[in-house]
């Protein structure tokens, strides 16, 4: 029989967009993917790539008991079913419900500890009081043999370090991977000067930081067209509202895209990438970008400064309206930066982080793991 492994994601979407380049290289490498999530519109293409679905509800954004005892319940149903042989959990909210559906069940655990969002950016009470909780909840679960905690950047590393998780068992490997083939640089559109911001409509990923600097540049007559891809999510605190976003979409020089199916026509028609976020595990957003042989803006914060470096792109402050607009003007005024920067951008994503050298490295991760549960 070939060895089982199980993914648990909140949603089927952020499989499909975030873990599938690792799903597809488990498969070539021998194991049956079985996939828990919450299914919208995804179900028909995991089973296209021949993974096996499993319903499972996760109230993504509220503390409702009532819902985490059932996804708790179905998940160990699932367990009982499945028997995997390893389980592949993604972000806290799985890691700590799945962990917990498993007790006095055996299989070797990879927790990945992706972008540190909300609980780790917020100064709020509540936010340092979901830090705490998480922090106890972590260092209680991965601190055993057969578990890992997977980070996408150093800094999530250190940071998972400091809140108590044994260093041996924190593993780093930069992202999911980008299809280097699916992404390929094009020449710089005709017409006006364009940025492109791809993601969800966070507040933490410096949405509204962008505006402002797009407001700042057409009052210095700075005439660059901002496209946004990307919409809000309301499960997430840090969101803007419907209405906030629709009017963005009324003021000059603003295209709202909505939720795109197919991102890389996006970068196709843009001539620099954007993405001021407050912290990252490692955006997706600016690999694609940067496999698109884009030049970049992005925050000086973890996860962006491993895409864009001083051969990529620019890197600003964070929350820092006026250098993001002086950055996109140095940008738009200097098409050979933008050449030169593309060009590196593309030679880091094939080198660093091409689908293939993703896929090597969380299957040998796997096959660390397994041969550590056989000893």
């Amino acid at each position: 029989m070939k060895p089982r492994l199980l993914y648990v994601v909140t949603e089927d979407w952020a499989f499909l967009l975030h873990r599938l380049p690792m799903a597809r290289a488990a498969r070539a490498a021998g194991y049956e993917v079985h996939v828990a999530t919450n299914v919208t519109d995804g179900a028909a293409a995991i089973a296209a790539e021949e993974f096996v679905l499993h319903p499972v509800r996760f109230s993504r954004g509220r503390l409702a008991p009532l819902a985490v005892w059932q996804t708790l319940r179905d998940l160990r149903r699932i367990h009982r079913q499945v028997k995997p042989a390893l389980v592949h959990r993604v972000a806290v909210e799985p890691i700590v419900i799945d962990a917990v559906a498993m007790l006095g069940l055996k299989a070797a655990s990879v927790n990945a500890i992706t972008g540190l969002g909300y609980a780790f950016i917020s100064n709020s009470l509540k936010a340092r009081a979901i830090r705490q909780a998480i922090s106890l909840v972590l260092r209680l679960l991965i601190n055993h043999p057969g578990n890992v905690a997977l980070v996408q950047n150093p800094d999530d590393g250190a940071l998972v370090a400091e809140i108590g998780v044994a260093a041996a068992r924190i593993k780093l490997i930069p992202g999911s991977g980008v299809d280097i083939e699916r992404f390929q640089p094009s020449p710089e559109p005709d017409g006006p000067i364009t940025a492109a911001f791809a993601g969800r409509l966070l507040d933490d990923k410096g949405i509204r930081t962008l505006i402002a600097a797009h407001r700042l540049l057409r009052a210095q007559g700075v005439a660059i067209q901002l496209l946004v891809a990307g919409t809000p999510d309301p499960a997430n605190p840090a969101s803007v509202a419907p209405d906030e976003a629709a009017a963005w979409g009324r003021e000059p020089g603003i295209v709202m895209l909505g939720h795109v199916k197919d991102i890389a026509p996006v970068w196709a028609r843009a001539h620099m990438a954007v993405l001021p976020s407050r912290r990252e595990g490692l955006p997706r957003t600016l690999l694609e970008a940067a496999a698109s042989g884009r030049a970049m803006v992005a925050t000086d914060v973890p996860g962006c400064r491993e895409v864009v470096r001083a051969d990529t792109g620019l890197l600003v402050p964070v929350d820092d309206p006026t250098a993001l607009a002086e950055a996109m003007a140095k940008l738009a005024h200097s098409p050979d930066l933008r050449r030169q920067f593309g060009a590196s951008a593309r030679a880091l994503a094939v080198e660093r982080f091409s689908s293939e050298a993703i896929g090597r490295a969380i299957v040998d991760l796997y096959a660390s793991l397994a041969a550590g549960q056989r000893a």
